[in-house]
C-alpha cells in the first residue's frame, strides 16, 4: 500500500519544498486537486525538487477540459516528470461545471468514459499506433498531422484514475481508468456495500482482472499527539464531514450508516451560509464514524484495518495542524504495513 500526501500551496513554485520534505518523510505520492488553483502547476513545480514521489491530480476537473488539452497536459507532466505522473479526473457536480465553468453537462458517467477513451486514443496516435479517428457522442478527434504530434512520449503513457462516488461513474472507473480515486466521505460499509461491487462490474465489463487495477481512497483523518491537536484535527474533519454531507450527491454514504437524514439537514444550512450550524449537526459519533481518530500510531492501525484488503494507496485527508504530526503519521504507517 502507497500512501499519499496533499499538496496544498497558493503559490506553484512553493511546492518544489513542499514537495521535496513530504517525499523526505517518506510519502510514495502527492496529489492536488481543482480547487482555488490549478491542479497542475504544483505539480510541475513539485516534480523539479522530488526523484521517487508519483505526482498525481485528484482531481482535475475533467469536464472544465477537453480531450486534446488533457492528452497534452498528461503526455507533458509525464514527460517533466520522468514517468512518475498519474491524470487523476473528476466531473465535479452540475452547477460548478455550468455555472462556475460555463461548460456542458449531460450524461456525466457515459460524457467521462468517453472522455478517457478520447485521451487514449490521442496517445495512441501519438505513439504511432494507430491513426486519430475517435468519433464519439460527445467527442470527435480527426485531425493530427505531424506540426502538432509529439511522437512517442520517452517516459511512457501515464495511467489514468477516475473519480466516482455513484454506481454507474464508478462502474465507468472500472471500464475505463487503471484507479480509483475514492472521495473522503466513506466508510468501510460503504465501501464494501456499494462502491466495490460496481467497480467489479465495470471490470468485469472490460475483462479485466483486479489485481491489475487501482484503488486510490481518500481518508478523513484526525491525529494529535496531544488533547489540543486531536481536538483542532477533530474540528477540521467535523468541517469537512458537514461540507461533504450538504451535497445531495453523496447521500448514500450517510445513508449507507443510517445516517442519511443528515444531508437535506447540512444542505439547508449550507445555503444559507450557516457553517457553524452544518459543524453542530456533526456529533462526535459521526465523526467517528467517517473520520479515523487518534494519536499516529493508533490512527496508523485503524487505517490498515480499515482499508487494508481494499485500497493500493491511501491519501489521509485534513489529518493534522501540525506537517510535523503529519511526518510521524506516515513513519507510524510504514512501520504497521511492514
Amino acid at each position: 500500500m502507497k500512501i499519499d500526501a496533499s499538496m496544498l500551496v497558493n503559490n506553484p513554485v512553493d511546492a518544489i519544498q513542499q514537495g521535496r520534505e513530504f517525499e523526505q518523510a517518506g510519502f510514495d505520492g502527492l496529489y492536488t486537486f481543482e480547487g482555488p488553483h490549478d491542479p497542475f502547476l504544483p505539480l510541475a513545480m513539485a516534480a523539479q525538487g522530488t526523484e521517487r514521489t508519483e505526482l498525481i491530480t485528484a482531481i482535475a476537473v475533467a469536464f472544465s477540459r477537453n480531450p486534446m488539452t488533457l492528452a497534452n497536459l498528461g503526455y507533458d507532466m509525464n514527460l517533466l516528470s520522468d514517468g512518475r505522473f498519474i491524470l487523476g479526473l473528476g466531473t465535479q457536480i452540475r452547477p460548478h461545471i455550468e455555472k462556475r465553468f460555463s461548460m456542458t453537462w449531460s450524461k456525466p458517467a457515459s460524457r467521462m468514459r468517453e472522455m478517457v477513451q478520447a485521451i487514449r486514443a490521442i496517445w495512441d496516435c501519438w505513439e504511432g499506433n494507430s491513426k486519430l479517428n475517435f468519433r464519439g457522442d460527445f467527442y470527435t478527434h480527426t485531425i493530427m498531422n505531424q506540426n502538432f504530434n509529439p511522437g512517442p512520449n520517452p517516459c511512457g503513457i501515464p495511467k489514468i484514475y477516475v473519480a466516482g462516488f455513484g454506481e454507474r461513474m464508478v462502474q465507468v472507473c472500472g471500464e475505463v481508468g487503471d484507479g480509483f480515486l475514492v472521495h473522503p466521505l466513506n466508510t468501510r460499509k460503504f465501501l464494501l456495500e456499494y462502491s466495490m461491487p460496481a467497480l467489479q462490474k465495470g471490470l468485469d465489463i472490460a475483462g479485466r482482472p483486479r489485481d491489475s487495477f487501482d484503488v486510490s481512497v481518500q481518508c478523513l483523518t484526525a491525529i494529535g499527539e496531544t488533547q489540543e491537536q486531536l481536538e483542532q484535527s477533530r474540528a477540521m474533519a467535523r468541517h469537512m464531514i458537514g461540507f461533504y454531507g450538504s451535497t445531495p450527491a453523496y447521500r448514500p454514504a450517510l445513508d449507507a450508516e443510517g445516517l442519511g437524514e443528515l444531508q437535506p439537514k447540512l444542505n439547508r444550512l449550507s445555503k444559507e451560509g450557516d457553517w457553524a450550524g452544518m459543524s453542530a449537526l456533526v456529533t462526535d459519533e459521526v465523526v467517528d464514524t467517517f473520520a479515523i481518530c487518534g494519536a499516529p500510531d493508533e490512527v496508523a492501525r485503524k487505517l490498515v484495518d480499515r482499508y487494508g484488503d481494499i485500497a493500493q494507496r491511501i491519501s489521509p485527508v485534513g489529518y493534522t495542524t501540525d506537517k510535523e504530526v503529519a511526518k510521524t503519521m506516515v513513519v507510524a504507517l510504514k512501520k504497521v504495513l511492514d
